[in-house]
């Protein structure tokens, strides 16, 4: 019979006074049921996505560190106007991390050959020690695998390979992608390369074109340029790209990859017309690195649609026999497309330090963090 376990686990609430409250709480797992396995967590990513639960709205220039160098806390003000949003998690502790990796340490009786396995997981709860959850929920890791290894083998991963999915799913042959140096706009590069599909990578400096250079991407175009516009439609044009997946959503990017594909479109049109080109353009916003308004200048007439993309949602829509085929991917080429790459790695306490939230906080192209539960 298996024992209780207790570990810590991060969470995050904001308060009805407005105030954002990071703690590490105790938490003791009953055994496992039949199907269920627990999993001592030894590796998760801070991913884009998990920064909206743990930072939430709140004034990260306002941050106070508290309690002890074991259990500390951090406390941060959130602005009167976004609170508004924040109704449905007032008072409510809630646990942070969306995948991770780490060694099953107990298993039901339908997951005893997962018993001291590697794996990788996803659920949400993973900044914690211990993490009880559905076995079909869990992937073994390849032989020879780390837990850093398969702890970012899901959110990224499938949302690259969603990517292409949803382009071949409707119609199109080529893509533009924002942020385009991130760990996704790697992989996505690498997929795009060994499946002989078309990629426009947006970057914003130098640097960023270079490490993307260095993967073997062919069209790169550099946002801060004076002839941004100019050679994004040129890029547009040379690989018919009609469909876009901006990771920005703040601001008019969004609204000139629309304009680009209409400029492209309309070099080969045999006339004029007053409702633009009939070639159908499309982008989805699946980020927000802008938080800030989406500003479009409708200049690409009316062929066109702007909307978001999620990654649960468009699993869920896909089925189980895609959503398979793809995580067989991800662990077939997990050490070559789909590896990340991590400026640090830092435990839980260190991830409630004022200095290291500021670091990742700032989601910097090229540094990703990844906490070790365990450490």
């Amino acid at each position: 019979m298996s024992e209780a376990l207790t570990g810590l686990e991060l969470r995050s609430t904001v308060t009805s006074g407005g105030e954002l409250q990071l703690t590490l709480a105790e938490v003791t797992l009953d055994p496992p049921g039949p199907d269920e396995v627990i999993v001592r967590v030894e590796a998760a990513p801070i991913n884009p996505s998990d920064l909206g639960l743990l930072l939430g709205p709140a004034d990260i220039a306002t941050m106070k560190a508290g309690g002890t160098a074991d259990r500390p806390t951090l406390t941060a003000t959130i602005p009167p106007q976004r609170m508004r949003a924040m109704t449905a998690r007032l008072d409510e502790p809630m646990p942070v991390g969306n995948e991770g990796a780490g060694t099953v340490v107990q298993a039901g009786e339908n997951a005893r050959h997962l018993l001291g396995k590697k794996v990788g997981m996803i659920g949400g709860a993973m900044y914690t020690q211990y993490r009880k959850l559905p076995a079909r929920d869990v992937i073994i890791l390849p032989e020879g695998a780390s837990a850093a290894d398969g702890a970012s083998m899901f959110v990224n991963p499938l949302t690259a390979l969603g990517f292409v999915e949803t382009m071949r799913a409707e119609g199109h042959k080529a893509i533009v992608h924002t942020a385009a140096a991130s760990n996704l706009g790697q992989m996505l590069n690498k997929i795009c390369l060994a499946d002989s599909i078309p990629l426009v990578n947006i970057v914003r400096n130098d640097v960023q074109a270079a490490i993307l250079r260095g993967i073997g991407a062919t069209h790169i175009v550099d946002s801060s340029a004076p002839d941004f516009e100019a050679v994004l439609a040129d890029a547009i044009a040379e690989t018919g790209a009609t469909i876009g997946f901006d990771a920005i959503g703040g601001g008019k990017l969004a609204g000139q990859i629309l304009n680009a594909m209409e400029v492209a479109a309309n070099r080969n049109a045999t006339g004029y017309s007053r409702y633009g080109s009939t070639t159908y353009k499309q982008v989805y916003i699946y980020g927000m690195l802008d938080p800030g308004p989406t500003i479009i200048n409708r200049t690409f007439g009316f062929s066109w649609g702007l909307c978001g993309w999620l990654l649960t949602p468009f699993l869920m829509k896909a089925g189980e026999e895609v959503i398979a085929r793809l995580r067989q991917r991800v662990a077939d080429e997990l050490k070559t497309t789909f590896a990340s790459h991590y400026t640090a790695t830092i435990s839980l306490a260190d991830a409630l330090r004022p200095e290291i939230v500021e670091a990742y906080e700032r989601k910097t192209t090229g540094e990703k963090y990844l906490i070790d539960p365990s450490a």
